[in-house]
């Protein structure tokens, strides 16, 4: 074959995916996702670096809302999702709705948070001004405890807002340090490291492990309410004028609120502490809950919060009953 009857055949294949593909979102638009996700594998077939192509396919295997409920993947459709949507970004740095999808995947559904750190430096390299990154990797330093990190991270993620002012950005960046602050200071008190099978805080999980966690709704029906109900009954005795209880009432309701929230969160230890023992479990893929702790109601209430192919992929890990070393340490990329 001449050179001109390549190059001819080469334009003829890059046209049939690009005619297979614009089948494929009509597809789609009709709602016949399955037609559209084998047209899209067709598409890469013939053409692996579309990245259009990929994009749909991490998109189309995902499950359809179902009656206006969010459906949820298991492991397979995550993990098929997650390898087109590698492909997307490394073909389309800037698709910044691909950035997200993968992030939400690999670190939702799948519990891979220490690749999801990986992930967002990605997308640093992709988009140095956007601010999105630092948001999720404060998130997933908090939730491992690691809280220097993560307060390093924070930092860094004001300065750049500082550069791009955003009242909006700035609001969600004071809530989350508000969540930092709040949980550092309670990691002060008492932390843990899950890979440690000696950490005191394992003594404190197996003697809660019948119980479950006390609900915020619980605890404001229980506890705040009465309080608030026995102040408001003294206010009314000795202030004559309703407009003003009803507003000391309010005022005392949201400050006991205020402050009790830290004692909610000390009777929750056990449930937040094992969250991060499950966390460190699927970021390494080995083992660390003692047995007597996973089977029992405190575990399973705390698991049943968590999307299927993260069950999933945690049960592969338990059966693997590989154990996580003492040393295992995350690697944090540098700020």
């Amino acid at each position: 074959m001449c050179i001109r009857d390549r190059d001819h055949s080469a334009h003829f294949v890059a046209k049939s995916a690009e005619m297979i593909w614009l089948d494929a979102m009509e597809a789609n638009e009709q709602g016949d996702r399955e037609v559209a996700l084998a047209l899209a594998e067709e598409v890469v077939s013939l053409d692996e670096g579309h990245a259009d192509a990929w994009f749909g396919i991490a998109q189309w295997t995902l499950p359809i809302d179902s009656r206006g409920k969010q459906m949820m993947p298991d492991m397979i459709q995550s993990s098929k999702t997650l390898a087109a949507i590698r492909k997307a970004v490394e073909l389309d740095p800037q698709n910044e709705h691909a950035w997200k999808i993968g992030g939400e995947i690999m670190v939702g559904h799948l519990g891979m948070l220490e690749h999801g750190l990986e992930w967002w430096e990605g997308r640093k390299e992709a988009a140095p001004t956007d601010v999105l990154p630092y948001f999720e990797q404060v998130s997933i330093l908090i939730r491992l405890g690691y809280f220097e990190e993560a307060g390093e991270f924070l930092d860094a993620l004001d300065r750049i807002i500082e550069s791009q002012p955003s009242k909006t950005l700035e609001s969600r960046a004071s809530r989350l340090r508000v969540i930092y602050e709040e949980q550092w200071s309670m990691e002060q008190e008492l932390g843990f490291e899950p890979q440690n099978s000696k950490d005191d805080s394992w003594g404190l999980i197996d003697r809660m492990r019948k119980k479950k966690p006390i609900t915020e709704t619980y605890f404001l029906l229980m506890f705040i309410m009465p309080i608030v109900f026995l102040l408001g009954s003294a206010a009314m005795m000795l202030i004559p004028s309703t407009l003003i209880v009803m507003l000391l009432i309010i005022i005392m309701y949201f400050g006991i609120a205020r402050l009790s929230r830290r004692l909610l969160l000390k009777l929750n230890r056990p449930e937040s502490f094992l969250n991060r023992a499950i966390d460190v479990e699927c970021s390494s893929g080995k083992v660390c809950v003692p047995d007597e702790i996973r089977g029992s109601k405190l575990y399973s209430h705390v698991i049943k919060n968590r999307t299927p192919s993260f069950q999933e992929r945690l049960g592969v890990i338990e059966q693997s009953g590989e154990p996580l070393s003492m040393k295992w340490r995350l690697v944090v990329p540098e700020v």
